[in-house]
């Protein structure tokens, strides 16, 4: 099973820049999601007008259930400057990969949890590792998307765009600078070096 817990409102306040659309996932049974503090850091975030709409939806991590429950919204999204989703890593890849000349960045942090996991079919997959790297990324995870889980750039083994690990699987450090480029946001890569927090505050 798995958590997700808001990030800070100081970590996400700022992520709200110009049009932004919310997209809020319900979450699945494996999934434990902070639904009350989310809809009131949403109210929070709407109150200065930047917010053009907030879009509830489950299990926005399949990608062909997202495509269809968000057609009906593309014209509003296409809009926006920004999205940022409130759901697990998963969601918040699926989202960016399905948008991808839209920033979209994520409002929780993913913890594990002892217990049954989902067996949805899904594309992407989430360390689970709580202080996520999203927002630096595009949306693409350095730590699943890598063979290596390298997070400070590419290994340099790759050879037309595959990993020398696995020659069947994209290279996901191209893939993030691919997708940055693309945004002009080749600049969120200068990401402070931090020391990370592996521990989960839900498990003694």
């Amino acid at each position: 099973m798995l958590i997700t817990q808001l990030k800070s409102k100081d970590a996400i306040a700022p992520l709200v820049k110009g049009k932004t659309i919310i997209i809020n996932c319900h979450g699945c049974k494996e999934v434990y999601f902070p639904e009350h503090e989310a809809i009131e850091m949403q109210n929070e975030l709407s109150s200065n007008g930047n917010v053009s709409a907030v879009i509830t939806r489950d299990y926005i991590c399949n990608p062909d259930n997202l495509s269809l429950q968000l057609k009906k919204y593309l014209d509003k999204i296409k809009e926006a400057d920004t999205v940022l989703v409130f759901s697990c890593g998963v969601g918040v890849q699926t989202v960016a990969k399905y948008l991808e000349d839209i920033e979209v960045y994520s409002a929780c942090d993913t913890y594990p949890l002892p217990g049954f996991q989902g067996v949805t079919p899904l594309e992407f997959d989430c360390g689970q590792c709580g202080e996520c790297y999203l927002n630096y990324t595009g949306g693409v995870c350095p730590i699943t998307a890598c063979s290596k889980s390298l997070i400070n750039g590419q290994c340099g083994g790759s050879k037309n765009g595959k990993c020398e690990v696995d020659k069947d699987m994209d290279c996901g450090w191209e893939r993030i600078y691919i997708k940055l480029e693309k945004l002009k946001k080749l600049d969120t890569l200068k990401y402070p070096t931090k020391i990370r927090n592996y521990g989960n505050p839900y498990v003694e």
